[in-house]
């Protein structure tokens, strides 16, 4: 009889340790199912809705500061049209970046760089991409400065509260410029008027210094990070009012 009841025992011990087994494979399995859909989720974010940049300059200062991490909704320009006065990242036209040399990264640093870029948590490509501020959509005639240092769209002054200017100046641009902008092409200038090497000034390169439409990666609408700097980014659509009925 004992040798019965210390058999039934070492059977249940066997059975429950067998269960336990097979539950935390079970959890095991449904953790990495939940990881890579997970990651799956990530990738398709990134590749068709949104995805983060970090700041490269301060070409865009006070608006957004060196460092900043940026959220850009890749929807614009192929579902929703690009408005006057967004913020938008683009890839370079051909001459506005300087050649950067390849830094090499330590093997484990470089494989979870690409991982977290995979699924849109990081941006090493941050430095191949520009943002500025849509002054000029396809047919626009902007023209600066008028007597009181302001620049116009369509014959229309701008009054433009996000442009940061050395102190004493009220002239929006160091240099004067009238340009029409061509068919599916964008005329852009950063906030810190004074510090970026913008539209006004890459005419030299192949595209005149116009940017074109296909090379718009999207619009930056919101600064995640750091959390001090969080903000959505508007294009203050009162600033351009009436610009559009000037067109053509």
């Amino acid at each position: 009889m004992t040798e019965e009841i210390s058999t039934t025992r070492i059977d249940r011990a066997g059975s429950t340790s067998a269960r336990r087994k097979k539950s935390t494979l079970l959890f095991l399995r449904d953790l990495l199912v939940i990881f890579l859909v997970a990651v799956l989720v990530s990738f398709l974010i990134k590749t068709f809705l949104i995805r983060s940049f970090f700041i490269p300059s301060q070409s865009m200062e006070e608006t957004l500061v060196m460092d900043d991490r940026i959220i850009v909704n890749q929807l614009v320009p192929e579902v929703t049209p690009i408005e006057h006065g967004d913020v938008v990242v683009f890839k370079d036209p051909g001459g506005w970046l300087p050649a950067r040399a390849e830094t090499e990264q330590p093997p484990l640093i470089a494989a979870v760089d690409w991982f977290l870029a995979f699924v849109g948590l990081s941006a090493p490509d941050s430095n191949d991409h520009l943002v500025k501020r849509v002054i000029g959509l396809p047919g626009d005639h902007v023209i600066c400065c008028n007597a009181l240092g302001q620049m116009s769209v369509n014959g229309v002054p701008l009054d433009e509260p996000y442009v940061a200017l050395p102190p004493g100046e009220t002239k929006v641009s160091r240099d004067d410029f009238d340009v029409t902008v061509p068919d599916d092409s964008l005329w852009v200038m950063g906030d810190n008027r004074y510090n970026s090497k913008d539209s006004r000034y890459n005419t030299e390169t192949p595209l005149k210094g116009f940017v074109p439409i296909d090379n718009v990666v999207g619009r930056a609408f919101v600064v995640s990070w750091p959390i001090d700097h969080w903000a959505w980014l508007g294009n203050y659509p009162e600033v351009f009012a009436g610009v559009d009925e000037g067109a053509g």
